[in-house]
């Protein structure tokens, strides 16, 4: 990896005070911060690559201060696995960096916990709590055989990384994230129904990243019909061995020799209206993350039913005055029913501007 054997250094780190002290014993430093972090740029090359699992990044830390391994998950050996075999001998003594509590669960592959013992590391810091009953206690399993453990919240956005994993564990469902891509003016299509393309070619690229991070892509057949969509992601490398599945909703078939019946990805045509059917299906299949890609009426209806979490707005420099709108009628009659949201993050791609939503303050 890029940064094995840099020295971190507090120049990496945030310029406040961070004392925190956890369980009681140990204040955390900005050492400490800038390895969870390098923990957290890890982790986030898992995305897409876990499947029903988290995405952990980790870093072994010498006392000197120099990364002596790293690795993150992507299906096979979780992250501290693959970080203490890259450590090696020098983990013993060393401290290691994870952005999820080591597991402490025998599944397809043993407890983190028993590699850490094993490799004598001598402090744990850790950034999230694992919610997951199955393989939760990792923590108190590392302190019960002697190491130093310490549970640091202060790096808020590594939680904000794995929040499609942590909203499925919480409430038994996907994370939903509506990509709607239109004009100043809400619209998504000119009054002939042409779209192509409102927005520019680096938000194509932008949100070829997004189905690469999910693991289904959901539209309706209205959609389908209308755009004939590939919904694979395109001039980007994924990593991933194979592409997201794509889910279409409604009642209506698609034609035989429409791009949605090729080999590029699994399809999966769910013929029906009925949510509960859906969140079935995606329970079956263990999706973290589903990205809508689907017109007005079947994003307003998820996002009436309350199954939208997440809304990402590519929004282009221009006006159409006329045409569809990117959203239907979500049932106010006065200003007071209207729908807040609060906004995570506005960025730049070329001559579009992409805002990032969430209904909630949390994750």
């Amino acid at each position: 990896m890029a940064f094995r054997g840099k020295t971190l250094n507090a120049d990496q780190a945030p310029r406040k005070s961070l004392l925190k002290i956890s369980q009681g014993r140990c204040i955390i430093s900005e050492l400490d911060i800038s390895a969870l972090k390098r923990a957290n740029e890890l982790a986030r090359l898992g995305l897409g690559l876990t499947g029903a699992n988290p995405i952990v990044g980790a870093v072994v830390v010498d006392n000197a201060g120099k990364i002596i391994g790293e690795g993150f998950h992507k299906s096979g050996p979780h992250a501290e696995i693959v970080a203490l075999e890259q450590a090696g001998q020098l983990a013993k003594g060393a401290r290691l960096y994870v952005t999820l509590e080591p597991c402490n669960h025998q599944g397809k592959t043993g407890p983190c916990t028993e590699a850490i013992i094993k490799a004598g590391i001598a402090k744990v810091v850790y950034a999230v709590r694992d919610p997951n009953l199955l393989a939760s206690g990792g923590a108190k399993a590392l302190e019960a055989a002697g190491i130093e453990v310490i549970f640091n919240s202060e790096v808020t956005e590594i939680a904000q990384s794995n929040r499609a994993w942590l909203h499925k564990i919480k409430n038994h469902r996907p994370y939903f994230i509506w990509k709607i891509a239109t004009t100043l003016d809400g619209r998504t299509a000119a009054i002939d129904g042409s779209s192509k393309w409102i927005t520019g070619s680096e938000s194509r690229v932008e949100v070829s990243k997004l189905r690469s991070e999910s693991n289904a892509i959901l539209i309706g057949t209205a959609t389908a019909l209308a755009d004939n969509p590939n919904l694979i992601p395109r001039d980007i490398e994924t990593g991933r061995k194979s592409n997201p599945a794509r889910v279409v909703m409604g009642l209506r078939e698609i034609p035989s020799d429409f791009n949605l019946h090729n080999d590029a990805a699994e399809t999966v045509f769910l013929r029906s209206h009925d949510f509960a059917e859906l969140l079935t299906l995606c329970d079956e299949r263990e999706f973290n993350q589903v990205l809508v890609e689907s017109g007005s009426e079947l994003g307003t209806a998820l996002l009436r039913a309350g199954l939208i979490d997440e809304l990402v707005i590519f929004q282009a420099a221009s006006l159409l005055g006329s045409g569809l709108s990117f959203i239907g009628d979500l049932g106010a009659t006065n200003i007071k029913e209207k729908m807040d949201f609060v906004i995570r993050d506005v960025a730049q791609f070329g001559n579009d501007v992409k805002i990032t939503l969430t209904k909630e303050t949390g994750i």
